[in-house]
């Protein structure tokens, strides 16, 4: 389920990565390149939830190979589109993919993992490691032969499909069966929203900056492509090991005490790589990665426990939805570098994990799935506001 996760959210890493190629071949100012993640995240963003209420209902195992190959159909044919319009229409097919992809895989990875955290990390990992390989997979591709190449960028999709199927039938019945809505406890609905909330936070800070560090690397450094290309590798590599480390702090000091801090964690970070010129915005990327990647799987779970009658739609939302609506905000972003300057138009996102954390203030952890799961709630996070 990892290395099929991975080889599905690849596709979510090569839409930011084709940024700075859009706007080199294609002459695309910062709005109109930041619409092409829009594109890729609207659509998503509005189905994804859908997904997550039929998957409630409904196994459908048959999905996940089938939105790995839409997914990187999409991507793969956005290179060799002849317009704007087209180029918008097949990332958004794209993007219909991914948000087909993530509810059932998560409620079949919840199943598999039976409620650890380490394993919904290691199936986050997975998605994570597919962000972190974006960005040199795609200058593999386009830095040699142009978006003209595009093409080759399906080979994923097709190694995703297979594992995708392989990994269903090793789960066997025990992840086939959808949850019953009468079989756990009680939603809690005030404090998931508020969490989702805080998602939504994170997910404009990420989103923001995997759209446009590579660019703003380049003008801070001086640096080119390759200097780019490194730091939006940073952003998701560094992600890819704090989303492991997260799994094992949460075990040992409890979800919403990790989640906490690592908001706090991302303030000081963000405003760092924003601000501090030179190479060292390099050990900030990585912070800020580091601030934004730890609570990634631990939303997951969270979200999962605060709805426990409907996993399938909690995991839309949080690790769909809430992440998707990011791409709203991208084109505003590039709205104000084109009026602005990219340093100025990045500055906002200092603000937004520390609202996040705000809404994070006071909000209980919920009980973990299985018997006993009130008692085995961690009662040290009362003190970690």
């Amino acid at each position: 389920m990892s290395l099929g996760h991975a080889c599905v959210d690849v596709y979510q890493g090569a839409v930011a990565a084709l940024v700075p190629y859009f706007v080199a071949e294609r002459a695309y100012s910062y709005a109109a390149a930041s619409g092409v993640v829009l594109a890729a995240s609207l659509l998503s963003s509005l189905v994804q939830p859908l997904f997550g209420v039929l998957t409630d209902r409904w196994a459908m195992p048959w999905l996940l190979p089938l939105s790995a190959l839409t997914a990187g159909a999409g991507v793969a044919l956005s290179g060799v589109t002849g317009s704007y319009a087209l180029t918008l229409a097949v990332v958004a097919v794209s993007g219909v993919g991914v948000a087909a992809y993530h509810p059932e895989a998560a409620r079949v990875a919840r199943a598999v993992a039976r409620g650890r955290h380490t394993g919904m990390s290691w199936f986050s990992f997975g998605g994570n490691a597919g962000f972190a390989l974006a960005p040199l997979l795609v200058f593999a591709v386009v830095a040699t032969g142009g978006l003209r190449a595009s093409p080759l960028l399906v080979v994923p999709a097709l190694a995703g499909a297979a594992l995708c199927a392989a990994a269903m039938r090793s789960a066997g019945s025990g992840a086939g069966s959808a949850g019953s809505p009468g079989t756990a406890g009680r939603d809690d609905w005030p404090s998931f929203l508020r969490m989702s909330g805080a998602v939504v936070c994170r997910s404009v800070v990420f989103v923001g900056l995997s759209t446009f560090v590579s660019l703003y690397v380049r003008e801070r450094t001086g640096g080119g492509e390759a200097a780019g290309t490194a730091a939006l590798f940073v952003l998701y590599a560094s992600g890819a090991v704090g989303t492991l480390a997260g799994g094992r702090l949460a075990e040992r000091y409890g979800r919403m005490a990790v989640v906490r801090r690592s908001y706090a964690l991302t303030v000081l970070a963000v405003a760092g790589l924003v601000l501090v010129p030179g190479p060292p915005v390099y050990l900030f990327v990585a912070l800020t990665s580091a601030g934004l990647y730890v609570p990634f799987s631990l939303h997951i779970t969270l979200g999962q426990d605060f709805l426990p009658r409907r996993v399938g739609t909690a995991s839309g939302v949080t690790l769909g939805l809430t992440v998707s609506v990011g791409g709203l905000a991208a084109p505003a972003i590039g709205a104000l570098a084109d009026a602005t300057s990219l340093r100025t138009a990045l500055l906002p996102l200092i603000a937004l994990p520390a609202l996040g954390r705000l809404l994070l203030c006071r909000l209980p952890e919920p009980a973990p799935p299985g018997p006993g799961g009130a008692e085995r709630a961690d009662p040290r996070n009362a003190a970690a506001r």
